[in-house]
This record gives structure tokens, C-alpha cells and sequence, in this order.
């Protein structure tokens, strides 16, 4: 028998990619966005009228959420009515290509608007409470490139580099986080090429209102630094070396390996956002040449990131 003769409402199951969206929409900042990218925006005096802001704008950031280039968003709009209706797109009417998705990210990187979009976020989470500046967290995670040299160039991007982390090289950048140390959300980023040892970012990931601040054992020897700031105290794990050499039947030793598990505690919550990039919006490698667009593309990651780590808490403000 065919689910059609049983009469079932077919369409009223929720896909996990609706219920995203339905979340985010509640959870992002529309209008303060908006505001802030409306005076950089094309009026459309010559031409075809411009798309509306708030369409490019959700445009964009379905982009980040589902690992879409240019072009497949074009032709995702095309197959998938659920990205139309987000996007506010009416039915019959004309549809983002994507030369006009391009050009819309290139205003965003030559404004530096992902980063403002980056700040605006967390000034909103601040102020209802979510975000605290008493303690930051720091690490760096690797963004594979492609290593392949089969292009018009017939060359790697010079600006990426080979890391070893391990006993495994890797070819690409670094994407460097300064997280709070309660929430665990993301107030600073840097992107650098992947053979920049961590410590060098380090003291740059501070927001300057912190008093503590906590590292793992790459760190080591950053409040030595001569950027190093001196009001504020690092907590940077031992070397994991030291740590399987110590005595868990000696008394000192034990207090030493506990108070490393603290710091362990601590510093797990600079973790989460690089998994929400990597897992849940899939980024695991970079899309576009150059370091620049690459770090413009991280702010806004980062940003969404912190929205989506809190989506609970800011749902339940609204209702």
C-alpha cells in the first residue's frame, strides 16, 4: 500500500536543516546587522533594482552554515524551496546569481564588516549577560588549503604553509582564538599561515579587561614575551611529558596533577566553537586564496558560532 492512500499529512515532519534555520532565525540579530552593513550597500540608482539587504545577508550566511560556494547557492536556490523561503525570496521572481553573491561578500571583506558583524554580536550577548570578560581561554586549530598545484598558476597559495602537528604535516593556516573562559564564546580572532607557532598570537587574543588567562602547553613562556601584558596571569598547561612523569603516590605531585586538571576544565570550553565550525557549519578547509578573505570568513563564523552556542539561552529570553 502507498503512503499516499493512508491519507498522511507527508509534509509534516520537520528535516533537522528546518529546524536549524526556524532556531537561527529567532536567535540572530537581524536588524542590528542589517544596520550596520546598510550604509555600505549598493542603492541601485543605475540598473537592475539590488536584492534586498536582508536577503544577501541570509544569503550569506547560508553560505556559511552549509558550506556552499558561490555557485551552489545559486543552484540551491534553484532545487531547494526551504533557502527561498529563508532568504525571504518571493515566489516568481528573479533569483541571486552568482556574481551577485560574490559581489556582496567582496563589499563585506573591503569594509571589514565581518569583523564589525563579530563585535556587534558579542556587545548584544554582553548585554544580556551571556558573554563575561573576567577570563579568556586561547588556542589555534589548523584550516587545511589545497596543496594542489594543478591550477592557472600552477602553484600553491603562497600565503599558506606547512605545519607539523604531531608526527603529521599539514598544509594551510591557523585560525587563533581568544574564548571566555565561562562561556566559552569567541571575542577574538586571528588568521595567520600554518606555520606560525601559537604563542606568537597569544598575547593579541587578550581583550585587555581580563585578569586570568589560560593556554595549553604551546603557550609555554608567553608571560615572558616582551608583548606579554603584566596585569594579567596565565595559566598554561605543563608539558605532557612532565605531567605523565609525575608521582600520583607523592603528595605534592598529586596537588600538581589535580590543579592541571582544573586548568584542563577551563580550557575544554575553547573547543566547542571549533567544533561548531568544523562539524556542525563543516569547515575544514579554506575556500578562497589569500589569508584575508580566509580571516574575513572566520570572524563571521565565529560569530554565528557564539549565536548557535547560546541559541537555548536567548530563546528562552524571548518567549
Amino acid at each position: 500500500m502507498k503512503q499516499a492512500s493512508l491519507n498522511l499529512d507527508l509534509l509534516s515532519k520537520k528535516t533537522r536543516k528546518q529546524t536549524f534555520l526556524e532556531e537561527m532565525e529567532k536567535v540572530v540579530p537581524w536588524a542590528d546587522l542589517e544596520a550596520l552593513i546598510a550604509p555600505y550597500y549598493c542603492e541601485g540608482v543605475k540598473g537592475r533594482p539590488p536584492f534586498a539587504l536582508q536577503t544577501m545577508l541570509r544569503t550569506h550566511f547560508m553560505q556559511q552554515w552549509f558550506t556552499l560556494s558561490d555557485p551552489a547557492m545559486e543552484e540551491a536556490f534553484v532545487d531547494t524551496p526551504l533557502y527561498r523561503q529563508f532568504a525571504q525570496i518571493e515566489e516568481f521572481t528573479r533569483l541571486p546569481d552568482e556574481s551577485t553573491i560574490l559581489r556582496f561578500r567582496h563589499r563585506l571583506e573591503k569594509h571589514k564588516l565581518s569583523e564589525q558583524m563579530l563585535e556587534a554580536v558579542n556587545d548584544i550577548l554582553q548585554a544580556k549577560g551571556l558573554l563575561l570578560k573576567h577570563g579568556t581561554v586561547v588556542d589555534a586549530t589548523l584550516i587545511a588549503a589545497p596543496s594542489s598545484t594543478k591550477n592557472k598558476d600552477h602553484a600553491r597559495d603562497p600565503e599558506m604553509h606547512s605545519s607539523k602537528k604531531g608526527e603529521q604535516m599539514y598544509f594551510g593556516m591557523k585560525a587563533h582564538i581568544g574564548a571566555d573562559a565561562e562561556s566559552g564564546l569567541v571575542h577574538t580572532v586571528r588568521g595567520t599561515s600554518g606555520n606560525v607557532h601559537d604563542i606568537v598570537e597569544g598575547s593579541s587574543l587578550l581583550h585587555g579587561e581580563e585578569t586570568v588567562a589560560f593556554g595549553d602547553a604551546g603557550y609555554q613562556g608567553i608571560e615572558k614575551r616582551p608583548d606579554a601584558k603584566p596585569d594579567v596571569t596565565w595559566h598554561v598547561a605543563m608539558r605532557p611529558g612532565k605531567r605523565k612523569a609525575l608521582n600520583k603516590d607523592n603528595e605534592a605531585d598529586a596537588l600538581i596533577d589535580k590543579a592541571e586538571k582544573l586548568k584542563a576544565g577551563v580550557r575544554a570550553k575553547v573547543e566547542h566553537p571549533f567544533r561548531v565550525i568544523k562539524r556542525q557549519f563543516g569547515f575544514v578547509k579554506v575556500r578562497y586564496r589569500g589569508l584575508k578573505k580566509n580571516t574575513q570568513q572566520l570572524f563571521t563564523l565565529f560569530a554565528l558560532s557564539n549565536l548557535w552556542m547560546v541559541r537555548a539561552k536567548l530563546m528562552q529570553m524571548q518567549a
